[in-house]
């Protein structure tokens, strides 16, 4: 299993960020989370296989089409950092 940790900045809040994540999550068939920050970024948490959080990864640095990417921020994780035991992807409000 393979867990990162990504923080997304340039033009990713208000622009639907977290909703097209979640759905890339969902096709990469990938679990974990995704919310705004303060500071303008968006973060998120992602484990799976390698195969899909590779494939999550591409799509995050696309964004939607309203949104900007400038930067991706990628670290690996470890799967205890996801805060609870899921099965699936999730927005955090």
């Amino acid at each position: 299993m393979k867990c990162v940790h990504v923080f997304v900045s340039g033009r990713v809040q208000g622009v639907f960020f977290r909703a097209f994540t979640k759905r890339s999550a969902d096709d990469c068939g990938v679990r974990g989370w995704v919310r705004n920050l303060s500071d303008g970024r968006v973060e998120a948490f992602a484990c799976g296989d390698e195969a899909g959080v590779d494939c999550f990864l591409n799509e995050v640095k696309k964004g939607p089409p309203a949104s900007r990417v400038d930067d991706v921020e990628v670290s690996l994780a470890a799967p205890a950092d996801i805060r609870e035991e899921r099965d699936d992807f999730r927005i955090i409000y």
